[in-house]
């Protein structure tokens, strides 16, 4: 069909048009094209992007029956690509190649399927660009959707264009959160009339003709096929008398009056597509010899104009399916399942026969049930938990009652769960009837509703989670001690999750079940579980030695078990004060979940290095990471607006009451933790802005009422605080006790903030040795800002014993430090003390003229640290011609033209960044 065929769509036409103009100059785009049935959605698609001069079309089309079937739709589209694949990073092969059932291998995560398919169509628009159709978009299985998703929303700088079609009112838009969308409504009013009159075997009175267009709602195709239903003469008196229009119901009677036009076997064989419309002509002939069907009553199915044939069937209408296949006796479509199903297992096609199998099953069947479930479990090695999911709830349903049939629900709920579909996976528990469930069932069920209550933010059950999972752990106890220790650890992050406001059991309770879980079973998770309980139950210097052999262990894990234990990682090394042992294990679970393209893990450890940067690392780089999470969300089709970090806000300057609302906010949903950290950071902005009472009143009862590896962190900040707010002899009690922690740890950074703790509450004459000290132990442990603190109370203190040219030095160091490591919430106090020792017009830092975003500056550490484009795509999930792209805008800004002088230019930018890292 000719583009100036599309009667109406001019408009529409035009930003088609235009969106496939800027994909060959590089600057790639999607675009979602909803509409209802026939109105035209597949018509536009598929006539702009037919032969668009220059570039490379793919296609391909949703079908319901695969719709269980895990990255179905990946399949068939990449079957042209093949030989682009070994342009691919080999984990992006091997995970395209398990989903896709070309390999086996570990189950890869839908997301890095989805880079891989964004590597695979870059590869291959490197050669001509590339329009990429995916018609009836809300039939396509979730993890092919999931992966398109990914790949439409990062392909920025992509001679890519990317267009979905498929109906409104399916949450297709939910699922492709961030893809523009365009809504096609009925033909304007011209339009659809003159389409009328060409499509009528006669004319039609014009007034009768705007009635019908009325009516019918613009809609082209209930236009094109009503004129050929009925006589020009009766449409006439229809638009003029009143009467209603034919359409719905009498629509799809047509189509049933074309396909009774045909003859029998032409029927039958049209029952056999529309009960699978996706299935090759290969099953659906073997299905026909099965029944005994015409090998050539296809061909006079699509001579009648009811279906197209290719690879697969496609029907004229959806109308023209749903009306053959609902037409049919339910005798008939099981028969025809059964065929379809028997065929399949004849071509080895074991999710097609199991899906076939059970809609030929009236009632229950354990016999298909256990196929059903096979194929689930085919879906689960491949990735496909989505899939999974829904195949087990139809199993449960052919599952006569009782503790398989429960079994299954379960497993569904697991699965559902694993790929945050919460309200199907609470829809599934709720069916369980909890009293007829085995110990370990109700055990698996409370980890279901535990990790839906983290979705939702149930204050109630969050805040009573660590005793539920202590309770499930109980159930699992004697039958599956793996599992007994893994909701162990889940218990202990409900209790960091929910921290002072945890109720049901006490955090000493919880270090006893910790310890006792660690003698179930020798392994990894038992010298993991023993140094968590000893952080809670034990002396400082009995716990230390448990405490390491912990991240020991933790550090030989392979990376795919490693970036499930950010929590573990944190609590651990916060307890030891090992910055340096924080920050690689958390850049080591951070590579390992990009690597895996495990998205939603991490998020999670991302936003855990935000948090922890604040403390013992710089505020900037806490910030990139905060940024970080904001685009991988973007990535997921989550809203990003949403990532809100009260203590990052609190410590670049936001409004102290945003961070209060969001403390409390958090409070009142059972995030405990969040609350306290926003508490702290307002302590520490009362600290930079010199309310030292108030910070006092923040931190006082936090200290009063100690919350595991947290509180030890606050010690230092509290010491400023109380001896600058007349609490001296308080503030001394804790200098005594950090330095018996840091005389256990041995950690350089404990050592230097607790020096510089011990200045404050020193006398004059040993004061500044304590303070000398402190700097030169922190000097080396990359912790900026505690640097910055340790120069800036060490030029107060000099200051007001007039030494005034030895306080401007530390105090011009502090503010260069401050500056560097994004403290900029202390520059204030800083400038005060200089122009108090004298000095006037303190100049800032020299800063570059052009500030670069946080994507541009993440891209350019990396460059500057040695990676090659294609190194950095892979870990910012993007593509090497996206980087290529503001790599090329980082080049203008800064007034350079090598990665050389990059590497320059950010050193002298910002020489505390830790360039190579995340």
């Amino acid at each position: 069909m000719p583009i100036d065929s599309l009667l109406g769509r001019d408009a529409e036409t035009r930003r088609l048009v235009s969106m496939l103009g800027r994909a060959r100059n590089g600057r790639g785009a999607a675009l979602l094209v909803s509409g209802d049935p026939g109105i035209g959605k597949t018509a536009l698609v598929s006539t702009l992007a037919a032969d668009p001069p220059g570039m490379t079309t793919l296609k391909v089309v949703g079908f319901e029956a695969e719709s269980t079937i895990p990255f179905a739709a990946i399949q068939r589209l990449t079957i042209p690509l093949q030989e682009r694949l070994a342009a691919l990073p080999d984990r992006q092969r091997l995970a395209l190649a398990v989903a896709t059932g070309r390999a086996d291998g570990p189950p890869p995560d839908r997301f890095l399927v989805g880079l891989g398919l964004l590597g695979l169509l870059t590869a291959t628009a490197a050669v001509a660009p590339v329009v990429c159709v995916i018609d009836e978009a809300q039939h396509l299985d979730a993890e092919s959707l999931d992966a398109l998703g990914l790949v439409a929303r990062r392909i920025e700088a992509e001679r890519i264009a990317l267009l979905f079609a498929g109906r409104v009112d399916t949450g297709l838009a939910q699922r492709l959160v961030g893809v523009p969308e365009l809504t096609l409504p009925g033909l304007p009013m011209d339009a659809a009339v003159r389409l009328l009159q060409l499509s009528a075997a006669g004319p039609i009175d014009p007034v009768a003709a705007a009635a019908i267009v009325d009516a019918l709602s613009g809609n082209p195709l209930a236009l094109v096929d009503l004129a050929v239903e009925v006589s020009a003469r009766e449409l006439s008196g229809r638009g003029l008398d009143g009467r209603p229009v034919p359409v719905g119901r009498r629509l799809e009677q047509h189509y049933l009056r074309r396909v009774g036009e045909v003859d029998g076997p032409a029927q039958a064989w049209l029952l056999l597509a529309a009960s699978d419309a996706a299935a090759g002509l290969d099953l659906i002939g073997a299905a026909a010899d099965r029944l005994g069907i015409d090998p050539d009553a296809g061909d006079r199915a699509e001579s009648a104009g009811l279906v197209e044939l290719a690879e697969t069937v496609r029907f004229r209408h959806p109308l023209v399916r749903s009306a053959v296949y609902n037409a049919a006796s339910g005798v008939d479509r099981r028969r025809v399942h059964r065929a379809l199903a028997a065929a399949a297992v004849g071509l080895g096609l074991a999710e097609i026969e199991a899906w076939h199998a059970a809609h030929a099953t009236l009632g229950t069947d354990p016999e298909v049930a256990d196929r059903l479930e096979h194929a689930a479990d085919l879906a689960a090695r491949r990735g496909g938990f989505a899939s999974r999911a829904s195949v087990l709830t139809r199993a449960a349903d052919l599952t006569p009652a009782g503790a398989r049939r429960a079994e299954r629900l379960i497993g569904a709920a697991e699965a559902a769960l694993m790929v945050g579909a919460v309200q199907v996976a609470a829809g599934l528990v709720g069916r369980l009837d909890d009293n007829a469930l085995d110990v370990v069932q109700r055990a698996r069920v409370i980890v279901v509703r535990y990790g839906i209550a983290l979705f939702v933010a149930d204050p109630e059950t969050l805040v009573n989670g660590t005793a539920l999972l202590m309770q499930a752990a109980d159930g699992f106890h004697g039958h599956d001690p793996l599992r007994e220790q893994r909701t162990l650890l889940m218990a202990f992050e409900s209790c960091v999750v929910a921290d002072r406001l945890m109720v049901g059991v006490t955090t000493a309770e919880l270090g006893e079940r910790l310890a006792a879980g660690a003698e179930m079973t020798d392994g990894p998770t038992s010298v993991i579980l023993r140094g968590l309980s000893a952080l809670i139950r034990l002396p400082y210097d009995r716990a230390v030695p448990l405490a390491r052999a912990a991240m020991a262990q933790i550090d030989r894990l392979p990376e795919r078990e490693m970036m499930q234990l950010g929590t573990a990682i944190t609590a651990l090394t916060t307890f030891l004060a090992d910055i340096a042992g924080r920050d690689a294990a958390l850049d080591r679970c951070a590579n390992a979940a990009r690597n895996a393209g495990a998205l939603q893990s991490f998020d999670t450890v991302l936003w855990l290095i935000s948090l922890t940067q604040l403390t013992g690392g710089t505020v900037r780089r806490a910030v990139e990471c905060v940024d970080e999470v904001r685009g991988v969300r973007r990535a997921m089709g989550y809203d990003s607006e949403q990532v809100v970090n009260p203590a990052v806000i609190a410590w670049t300057g936001g409004p102290r009451e945003v961070v209060r609302q969001i403390g409390e906010g958090a409070g009142a949903g059972g995030f405990g933790g969040v609350t306290a950290v926003a508490t702290w950071a307002l302590a520490v902005r009362d600290l930079a802005e010199g309310h030292y009472r108030d910070a006092y009143r923040l931190l006082q009862p936090q200290i009063a009422d100690p919350f595991l590896q947290v509180t030890p962190l606050q010690y230092s900040d509290f010491v400023e605080a109380a001896v600058r707010g007349g609490h001296e002899e308080e503030a001394a009690r804790w200098v005594t006790e950090m330095g018996r922690r840091a005389a256990v740890n041995g950690s350089p950074w404990y050592r230097g903030v607790t020096l510089r703790s011990r200045a404050l509450v020193a006398p004059n004459d040993e004061a500044e040795a304590h303070f000398r000290a402190a700097i030169t132990a922190l000097t080396d442990t990359g912790a900026l800002i505690d640097l910055a603190r340790a120069h800036l109370l060490y030029g107060e203190w000099l200051r007001r014993t007039r030494r005034r040219g030895d306080a401007r030095h530390q105090l011009t160091s502090a503010l260069e430090l401050f500056e560097r490591g994004g403290g900029e919430i202390f520059v204030g106090r800083v400038r005060a003390e200089i122009e108090a020792t004298g000095a006037r017009n303190v100049a800032a830092q020299e800063r570059d003229p052009l500030a670069l975003t946080a994507q541009e500056l993440t891209i350019a550490r990396r460059a500057a640290a040695g990676h090659t484009n294609a190194e950095i795509a892979g870990a910012l999930f993007i593509s090497p011609n996206t980087v290529d792209y503001h790599l090329r805008k980082v080049f203008g800004k800064l007034g350079i033209s090598s990665r050389r002088q990059l590497a320059d230019r950010l050193d002298h930018r910002d020489p505390g960044a830790p360039a190579g890292k995340l």
